[in-house]
């Protein structure tokens, strides 16, 4: 079943509906070269506790035509605009390595406009800002980087195949790298909601201490989950994932009585 766009702005993709019931609903940011539709099996699993999104970024799917931007901030400005303008609270936010990163500066830019913050902040594969490792993988060339594409998701996925590896989206992955490479986060850079950090015990990238060091990235409650597998370990831990949303989002404190 395929996801749907918003039909107010294209960077927002429905993946399962859930009744518009006040309960939360999960906006998910994809990894570098990814797509909002990664977030469907997820999306499935959630349902009907969470309603599931994903943010579609351009130059991926059905925005395959629109450049690709190469700036985490940018990423975020552009996805906190569409996030305020289409859909009410309460919202969570789920970042998938670089959409870890993203997620994170989206969450910012809620608390910096006084809106309504997020409730927590799941950050999925992603290094925190202060320990990020820069990648180099953009620079090299095309069979290059589909060969370390290939091996990053081994661990989880098998080698990709001959074409697998030849339909990478090669531009938008190179626009993430890049992104990645060069954000720069100010050193005191905090959130002031609650941050659970998840990581794959065989992920290349991102270690435990790594994954841990989320906590010094928010004022308020922070927490690791460890799955088994690598840096895509999501694809086999879905429901173990899930899982950990709704508990952590049950647990949310519940709203002052009037």
């Amino acid at each position: 079943m395929p996801t749907h766009a918003h039909a107010r702005t294209p960077w927002i993709r429905r993946l399962v509906a859930a009744p518009a019931d006040g309960r939360p609903r999960l906006v998910c940011f994809p990894h570098a070269g990814g797509s909002a539709s990664y977030f469907r099996p997820l999306a499935i699993a959630l349902s009907p506790q969470v309603e599931t999104v994903a943010v579609q970024y351009p130059g991926r799917q059905e925005r395959r035509a629109e450049a690709p931007l190469e700036s985490v901030e940018r990423l975020a400005d552009e996805a906190f605009d569409a996030l305020r303008g289409t859909l009410p609270g309460p919202l969570a936010l789920f970042g998938h390595s670089l959409g870890a990163l993203v997620a994170f500066e989206v969450a910012r830019r809620f608390e910096a406009a006084g809106a309504e913050p997020p409730l927590r902040l799941f950050a999925s594969a992603g290094c925190a800002p202060s320990v990020l490792r820069r990648p180099t993988a953009h620079l090299a060339d095309d069979a290059t980087l589909r060969a370390e594409l290939s091996a990053l998701g081994a661990a989880d996925r098998g080698p990709l195949s001959a074409a697998e590896l030849r339909a990478l989206p090669l531009p938008a992955i190179r626009a993430d790298y890049r992104a990645v490479a060069r954000y720069r986060a100010d050193p005191g850079a905090r959130v002031g909601i609650p941050v659970t950090a998840l990581v794959g015990t065989e992920d290349p990238i991102v270690s435990r201490a790594d994954a841990g060091a989320w906590a010094r990235h928010t004022t308020a409650a922070g927490a690791v989950q460890v799955f088994g597998g690598g840096h895509f370990y999501l694809d086999h831990q879905v429901h173990g994932v899930a899982a950990t949303v709704v508990g952590a989002l049950a647990a949310r404190p519940a709203p002052a009585s009037p």
